[in-house]
């Protein structure tokens, strides 16, 4: 391969899903511009909304049950997952809007990340997405509220953060209002964080938390 063809080849990444796809379809309108392209799509369940976006993008679409006992207890899910992402060599997976528990990959150290609409380690776990989160926000009285990238280790939202969006949130604010300000600055911090994580500029050598 030449360098020229080279420096114009795209990064794969795969994007997981397990609602509409909002991220997906934000990250398949920003890769125009991008160093990297949704080359896969990985869905929890036949019912996803966001799984019609393979079929009008024709994306390859493999959809899996997650479920943690199956995680835990079998290799059929990860033998799968890891066919399908060899086959469509995919480089980089990022959780988009993915509720279920991701495996650990022996090929994917690092390179496994999720977004999660809030200031992590606050306001993460277990059942703590969408409308759960913001309406914990409100009820703790909080100034500000965000989004949060970080890698994935197989605990919801304990991986060690890479960068952080902030957010104000105002006395006369809804979980709804507080909804639509955190996904606007997702739109923003996941695109962006993605485009320093391939050109290698995340985490920097302080492993401090990148602001946006």
């Amino acid at each position: 391969m030449s360098t020229q063809t080279s420096m114009l080849r795209k990064t794969n990444i795969a994007v997981c899903i397990s609602g509409g796809g909002r991220s997906l379809t934000n990250l398949l309108d920003y890769q125009k511009n991008a160093n990297w392209e949704v080359a896969a799509i990985v869905s929890s369940s036949t019912s996803c909304a966001g799984n019609s976006i393979a079929e009008k993008h024709k994306i390859p679409l493999l959809i899996g049950d997650f479920k943690q006992k199956d995680i835990e207890g079998t290799t059929q899910l990860v033998s799968s997952l890891e066919a399908f992402l060899k086959e469509n060599q995919i480089e980089w997976i990022v959780l988009a809007g993915f509720l279920k528990l991701f495996p650990a990959l022996r090929d994917f150290n690092q390179r496994v990340i999720n977004i999660h609409p809030a200031l992590l380690p606050k306001f993460g776990g277990k059942g703590m997405y969408g409308k759960n989160v913001h309406e914990a926000v409100i009820a703790a009285k909080e100034q500000e509220t965000g989004a949060t990238v970080h890698f994935v280790n197989g605990r919801y939202d304990e991986g060690a953060l890479i960068s952080q969006i902030k957010v104000a949130v105002e006395s006369s604010d809804t979980p709804e209002s507080v909804a639509a300000k955190v996904f606007a600055a997702e739109c923003l911090l996941l695109p962006k964080t993605l485009d320093k994580l391939i050109h290698g500029l995340l985490p920097n050598s302080q492993k401090s938390v990148e602001q946006f």
